[in-house]
């Protein structure tokens, strides 16, 4: 029988997507897993760190998630659903600016609370809890921002072209800011790492249960949670998109007890915005890593 991880990686292979895949099982640490340690830039799965990082902060006293923020034309991120559309002025209070991060993919609540929590001490958390292969570098406009300057010149397609060629030549892309040494950057590994802690770790529970009820309330839904969402099992996770890079982490806790981390990131060979069987074949190898991490669980 051929091995789930190159059933998976085929999979991917065959919807044109380079990329890694991986299940953990967070109660014994077990894991199938395809290019495990692979960085890739994080898109919008650099939300859930930051958001980690300032409830945390709030846990200590430096944050106060009470407080308000006014929200005008001068401090909207590009980008997504949520704030990025409001007409006019806003206020929300920190705490909800977490929530909007990761249930709406908030660009403008993430980098808000970036202006609290700078994406260096983000990265300091992450190494105080033993995650070292997340890197958290600049704020998600950045993104949009290169994106922006480039197609002043060069149409959004062409552009989205060009970083693919660049991707499958291994040079540098022409938005630097998906370059592995000023992205935000992560492995599939460190992402598992990072729910783990907020699954299974010593989180104060006013940080990791927050985090939890904010990915169990995520609204895009269309990529890896066909795969498990059901009436006995529970899905809650954080997708990332932009470019040629789709991505999706999260856990699945089933009915009968097991926890299982699953993390897929991939960036695509083809610049089409719209690729709805890169999104069934990411949920199709995620599928195969996970029921291979149960089949080969420990029975008590």
């Amino acid at each position: 029988m051929i091995a789930a991880e190159t059933r998976a990686a085929r999979v991917l292979e065959n919807a044109g997507l380079r990329g890694a895949v991986l299940a953990r099982d967070l109660t014994t640490g077990y894991q199938v897993a395809v290019g495990a340690d692979r960085p890739f830039a994080l898109a919008s799965l650099v939300k859930l760190p930051v958001a980690a990082a300032v409830l945390d902060a709030a846990a200590r006293g430096d944050v106060d998630l009470a407080v308000p923020v006014t929200i005008d034309a001068v401090h909207r991120s590009r980008g997504g659903p949520g704030l990025a559309r409001f007409r006019h002025p806003a206020t929300v209070a920190v705490g909800d600016l977490v929530t909007m991060a990761l249930e709406l993919s908030d660009n403008t609540a993430a980098d808000l609370l970036l202006g609290l929590v700078a994406p260096a001490q983000v990265t300091g958390w992450l190494r105080e809890h033993a995650i070292d292969d997340l890197v958290v570098r600049h704020p998600v406009e950045s993104l949009y921002r290169s994106l922006a300057l480039r197609v002043e010149e060069h149409d959004a397609a062409t552009v989205a072209s060009l970083v693919v060629a660049a991707d499958q030549d291994g040079m540098p892309s022409p938005l630097p800011e998906l370059d592995a040494e000023r992205a935000n950057v992560g492995t599939a590994g460190a992402l598992a790492d990072l729910l783990g802690l907020i699954w299974t770790g010593d989180l104060d529970a006013s940080v990791s249960g927050p985090l939890r009820s904010a990915l169990e309330g995520t609204v895009h839904r269309q990529r890896l949670a066909p795969d498990f969402a059901s009436d006995d099992a529970r899905w809650s996770s954080k997708t990332g998109t932009f470019a040629h890079l789709r991505h999706e982490a999260g856990v699945v806790e089933h009915r009968h007890g097991e926890v299982v981390a699953v993390v897929a990131l991939t960036a695509s060979r083809l610049p089409a915005t719209q690729q709805p069987l890169a999104e069934q074949a990411m949920g199709e190898a995620a599928r195969l890593v996970h029921d291979e991490v149960l089949r080969r669980r420990p029975v008590d």
